[in-house]
């Protein structure tokens, strides 16, 4: 059974129309970068919603629809990434328990 990583695509808080595809980041052959992308783009939620949450706290926010979703996908964002450096963490400690 084969998983495609690359057909995974970044959902945008500002288009709701199912179907429309945004822009996927093409992976540059290293780790490291890829990581520190998808981390900066989960700081980027972050910062969002606590924008959102400024805003509604002092009455400028036009929907609080909208706020309650980015401080939904920030939590959910942040969720992905911490148990993803969990698995990889666990990874690194298998790969580390083996002997050669």
């Amino acid at each position: 059974m084969s998983i495609e990583l690359n057909a995974i695509q970044a959902i945008d808080g500002n288009e709701m129309a199912p179907g429309v595809q945004t822009e996927a980041v093409a992976p540059s052959g290293r780790f490291g970068d890829w990581f520190a992308h998808e981390l900066g783009e989960v700081n980027g939620k972050l910062v969002q919603a606590e924008q959102g949450l400024q805003q509604l706290a002092t009455g400028d926010a036009g929907n609080l629809h909208d706020v309650m979703i980015r401080l939904e996908e920030a939590r959910l964002s942040f969720q992905l990434a911490v148990q993803f450096r969990a698995r990889v963490f666990e990874a690194y400690q298998d790969v580390m328990r083996m002997q050669v």
